[in-house]
């Protein structure tokens, strides 16, 4: 029963958090209050609105408390803004899978790329330039993760839905794979950005049906978050 009343004081704590427009250092304060980093996924879907989570994070197996939640916050805040200064890129404040302050950047792959080509455009690149220059490599201690995506539209020649959403697949990876390799051609480590994937047309985040909708599905998203170095420094008290 105790650790029911428990569960149950933790629970409404988060929802009033997730209710809340907070900056991420004030939500990255108020979760490590609740219970730290610790809940680690649960803390993650809890949170709503533009603090949705994500199911990138550090696989840490530390709790962070909240002095060390709002240092985290606050650094993402920093790399958020500095993001958002960046011509093309459209930035929001996410918790990660550990229910940490992360931060999501999406690129339309209309501008990264022409139809059908995981070639770089002369716009992607000035984008990119100065995303590597003014935010990744100004914020080494986050890690990142690199993720493309498709809208559903089919290849030409190709009658099978399956082998259509195979190649979709195939091309998404390849985007994400280009925008990884030029952002390591710019400076940024290789060790930073620990993830690089392909998700094809499996998760779309508007209606297939519509030209618009396949224009947003159409794109790049990269994840800031805390890395295992990081959530150290937070605990101690020498996040700068």
């Amino acid at each position: 029963m105790k650790n029911l009343k428990f569960g149950a004081v933790m629970l409404s704590a988060l929802l009033v958090f997730s209710s809340c427009d907070m900056s991420n250092t004030a939500k990255g304060t108020g979760i490590g209050a609740v219970a730290g980093a610790g809940l680690g996924a649960l803390t993650g879907k809890l949170v709503g609105g533009s603090g949705k989570s994500t199911a990138i994070g550090a696989a840490i197996g530390t709790a962070v408390g909240a002095g060390a939640g709002a240092l985290i916050g606050n650094k993402m805040d920093k790399a958020k803004a500095a993001a958002a200064a960046v011509q093309n890129a459209q930035v929001e404040s996410i918790q990660d899978a550990n229910g940490l302050a992360a931060v999501k950047v999406t690129f339309d792959s209309g501008i990264l790329f022409n139809s059908g080509s995981a070639d770089l455009s002369t716009t992607a690149k000035n984008s990119l330039f100065t995303f590597a220059n003014n935010v990744l490599k100004q914020n080494t201690d986050m890690d990142v993760a690199i993720q493309g995506h498709t809208d559903n539209t089919g290849f030409k020649g190709v009658t099978s839905a399956t082998e259509n959403a195979n190649r979709n697949l195939q091309l998404s990876q390849q985007r994400a794979q280009s925008v990884a390799n030029y952002l390591t051609s710019q400076g940024v480590s290789t060790a930073q950005i620990r993830m690089i994937e392909g998700k094809g047309q499996t998760e779309p985040v508007a209606d297939n049906s519509t030209a618009a909708g396949k224009a947003l599905n159409r794109r790049v998203e990269i994840y800031l978050y805390a890395s295992q170095a990081m959530i150290d420094a937070a605990n101690a008290g020498t996040l700068q």
